[in-house]
């Protein structure tokens, strides 16, 4: 997850919302702190009764005021729902167990297409030198093995050697599953040998960032608490890429509980300059794939977090629809935001991968079945892509972002003006920071948010205490903002076939992931620092092969995807 600290909530002041913000306020005094700047270790549960002095404190953290009879009366309530609060907290709740009330934005389009996926032909000859083919698009490798110039042993003992050469120095690798991959690797060419093919990603490598739930091997969250946490299945997503007959050879570094590049043993690197950090939180996932350690890998987004290390580290991103990729065994940080998506070099190679992993699982109610059909030949002449002429004016307009519009004009597109509706994007974000203090709240509790690197006042385990103390209703009305959102969106998106512009532009990050817009961000051009840099298409709901086409045209426009960082040094 990456945020964007410019934007802040603004302060509701109607008095109506005090009785859940006293509620919330009290709902915390189970939990003495002793570190980390906070003195006062008294157990106020056990030692104060809940007053009228207790009440017109907590009205300042609900922006309301009450007289002081109406605070008498609320004493005995209060007391009641804090002694509740309390019980309830012995109740033993896993991460992955989702509330009852599951976000829809809305009902799966029909689709009036009935074609299958299909890729590109690739006429290219396997290329003699190791990082060549190292480098090389997933559709290219399927293509070598297909043709029997590639074995799958072979491919995987490439990417070992690497992994093991500059994984340490990006720092990007948690734990390195060698001998699970040369398994798989061996099976993948049995099979093959049998004819035995189940999937263009047969035999392909990918690294899944570590949050995915692996049978035997440890999923860390890249939290010190959980670093020697070892679960006993597969998440959803593994399981359907080792269906698909994809290798499993790392599980890449997350910011500590999906935030930023930094967890428990160091600070992701961007590939292109090794000392900047690769953004987050799928850090390692777009790090290892940009420097060629695997063919493809599995990262998520709940506010940026597969956006943002793509522009870092110029990778390819899809992020999916909201439920069309199950998250059953994945961390959860946000049950109603978290998307699941892979990174990639290319844009073709975003679409196999999505629809290798595309389906309903049992184990995530969000998840749904929607069609995907996607033809990789499709042109994209008259497609209609909305914009904003702001977007790439002003010093804020990097000079990419100024030629963006001239590109798209090339491609023989049609070029609407549009204008993001003004949406409360502070207030949806308290819907992020309650639902990631209720997924981690056995951290909050038991002290061990002290454990977390991460102890400045916008990291997590500060985040989770002060969500503790958010009104009931403010929730709510921020659930209902929601809804206004994702209407406002639907209407726009009514008018275009997706929208493109700079990755960062008109609050579409953070709005398009609340609604459950699809987006994908794709490398744009390389700076005279040797950096590269991006852009994004969003589109609509459940429509991402309209924006894979868009991509892949730019992709090709752009011409830049293939440039690779320097690691030898």
């Amino acid at each position: 997850m990456s945020i964007d600290k410019n934007e802040q909530p603004n302060a509701l002041t109607r008095r109506g919302f005090v009785v859940a913000g006293a509620i919330g306020t009290l709902g915390v005094i189970a939990k003495p702190h002793a570190v980390h700047a906070r003195t006062d270790t008294r157990d106020v549960g056990q030692s104060a009764d809940i007053d009228a002095t207790t009440i017109m404190h907590a009205e300042k953290l609900a922006s309301v005021e009450f007289t002081a009879d109406e605070r008498a009366m609320m004493t005995r309530g209060l007391s009641r729902s804090a002694a509740g609060y309390k019980e309830r907290q012995k109740e033993s709740l896993p991460n992955g167990l989702a509330p009852a009330t599951v976000f829809d934005s809305g009902p799966i389009p029909a689709t009036s297409s009935d074609a299958v996926s299909s890729t590109r032909r690739v006429d290219r000859k396997l290329p003699t030198r190791d990082a060549e083919i190292a480098f090389a698009p997933v559709t290219h490798l399927a293509h070598w093995m297909a043709s029997g110039q590639l074995t799958s042993v072979r491919l995987t003992q490439i990417y070992l050697k690497r992994l093991k050469r500059f994984g340490p120095k990006l720092e990007c690798v948690v734990t390195l599953t060698e001998t699970l991959a040369l398994e798989q690797a061996r099976r993948a060419d049995k099979e093959r040998a049998s004819g035995n093919v189940r999937s263009p990603l047969h035999g392909i490598p990918y690294g899944a960032k570590d949050l995915f739930d692996t049978a035997g091997i440890a999923t860390t969250f890249g939290a010190e608490p959980y670093k020697d946490r070892v679960p006993e299945s597969d998440a959803a997503v593994v399981r359907m890429l080792r269906d698909a007959g994809a290798v499993l050879i790392a599980k890449t570094t997350l910011g500590a509980l999906a935030m930023g590049d930094v967890w428990f043993g160091g600070k992701t690197r961007n590939p292109f300059d090794l000392e900047q950090g690769s953004s987050g939180s799928s850090a390692g996932s777009a790090a290892g794939t940009s420097a060629g350690l695997f063919g493809f890998s599995l990262g998520t987004e709940t506010l940026g977090s597969i956006v943002s290390p793509s522009m870092r580290c110029g990778a390819t991103g899809l992020r999916p629809t909201f439920g069309r990729v199950p998250r059953t065994g994945a961390m959860a940080l946000c049950w109603s935001l978290d998307k699941v998506g892979p990174i990639c070099r290319t844009v073709e190679d975003t679409g196999v991968v999505l629809e290798a992993i595309s389906g309903r699982d049992a184990g995530d109610p969000s998840s749904v079945d929607a069609p995907f059909s996607f033809d990789a030949a499709k042109r994209v002449l008259g497609l209609r892509v909305g914009i904003d002429r702001r977007w790439f004016e002003g010093r804020r307009a990097s000079e990419f972002d100024r030629k963006i519009p001239a590109v798209l004009e090339k491609l023989g597109v049609e070029l609407v003006d549009v204008e993001v509706p003004r949406i409360n994007t502070g207030a949806l974000r308290t819907i992020l920071n309650v639902e990631a203090a209720a997924a981690f709240e056995e951290l909050t509790l038991s002290n061990r948010d002290d454990l977390l690197t991460g102890q400045t006042p916008f990291a997590w385990p500060n985040s989770f205490r002060t969500a503790r103390f958010v009104p009931a209703i403010e929730l709510v009305q921020a659930d209902r903002l929601r809804r206004r959102a994702c209407t406002a969106m639907s209407e726009l998106m009514s008018t275009v076939d997706c929208l493109a512009g700079p990755s960062f532009a008109g609050g579409l990050l953070t709005i398009t992931n609340f609604t459950g817009h699809p987006s994908l961000t794709l490398r744009s051009g390389m700076r005279e620092n040797g950096r590269p840099t991006g852009m994004t298409v969003w589109g609509q709901r459940f429509d991402e092969a309209t924006v894979l086409h868009l991509g892949m045209e730019l992709e090709r426009e752009f011409g830049v995807w293939n440039q690779q960082p320097k690691l030898e040094g």
